[in-house]
């Protein structure tokens, strides 16, 4: 299985909301933590807003955070909101199968249970278990964060 990369900044920016809780996270730190583009980061932080998952706050000394408890946040959810459809090969989907093979192919079965048991796992994933190691996450990004007064100006 692979995910996008949107997803796995989704994720990352669920992680830092969870670490930095209750104060808000600025876009501008998740950038510069990930060494990705501010409209890239604005965009997933809006649809997670939308979603429900984040708080969003506007304006100087605006950013995000949790609109969830941690704990009630699944990972596999995510993953969900953000992949779509988890179609591995093309005979998950009735739609667009053009394989013989259907009914019949040991491989698909696997395929699909394959899926189910990767997405199983993180559907028994929270927020609060990526964010669990809070001191050694603090530590590794403090160095790549904007100090307050400075992302205050801009």
């Amino acid at each position: 299985m692979k995910l996008t990369s949107y997803t796995n900044y989704a994720l990352r920016s669920l992680q830092l909301a969870a670490i930095k809780s209750p104060d808000l996270v600025r876009i501008d730190d998740v950038a510069r933590i990930h060494g990705l583009s501010r409209p890239h980061i604005m965009k997933i932080v809006h649809e997670l807003g939308k979603a429900g998952y984040l708080e969003t706050v506007r304006g100087r000394g605006g950013g995000f955070r949790l609109a969830r408890a941690p704990q009630d946040i699944i990972v596999g959810e995510i993953v969900r909101l953000n992949e779509g459809s988890m179609d591995v090969v093309e005979c998950f989907n009735p739609d667009k199968n053009t394989c013989p093979l259907i009914g019949i192919c040991v491989l698909s079965r696997k395929m699909q249970e394959a899926t189910a048991a990767f997405l199983a796992v993180l559907d028994d994933l929270t927020i609060a278990d990526i964010a669990a190691n809070k001191g050694q996450l603090m530590d590794r990004i403090a160095p790549l964060e904007i100090p307050r007064d400075e992302g205050q100006t801009k």
